[in-house]
């Protein structure tokens, strides 16, 4: 229900979902945030057939998972250790793109608020 809330009063401030961040990745942090890196390579992911929409910072994991599935193809069940480690960063990945969002909505929120002081 929070994040249907969030969504909804986000708009308040006119975010959308797939808006990119307007504000400094550094803004209200007192220390260093490193830049996300793709781990698996372009030329990898087009070589494997993974889909455009799966080619996200968790790709590297679901090449590991593809290749794990080739190679022991009827005893998939071989694989859980590695559809694992996939599921486990998609969720990550998911919890820090909420984050991010309700970081850029509260931004937002704070800018009107200093703008309507000034």
């Amino acid at each position: 229900m929070g994040q249907m809330m969030g969504s909804f009063n986000a708009r308040n401030v006119d975010l959308y979902m797939d808006d990119k961040p307007t504000f400094d990745h550094q803004a209200g942090f007192n220390y260093e945030r490193k830049q996300r890196e793709m781990v698996a390579k372009e030329e990898d992911l087009i070589s494997a057939r993974i889909p455009p929409a799966n080619r996200d910072y968790c790709a590297h994991y679901l090449l590991e998972y593809h290749q794990c599935r080739y190679k022991n193809m009827p005893l998939l069940y071989k694989c859980a250790h590695e559809k694992h480690h996939y599921l486990n960063c998609q969720h990550q990945d998911y919890v820090l793109r909420m984050k991010e969002f309700e970081r850029e909505r509260r931004l937002r929120l704070r800018e009107q608020r200093l703008v309507g002081v000034a």
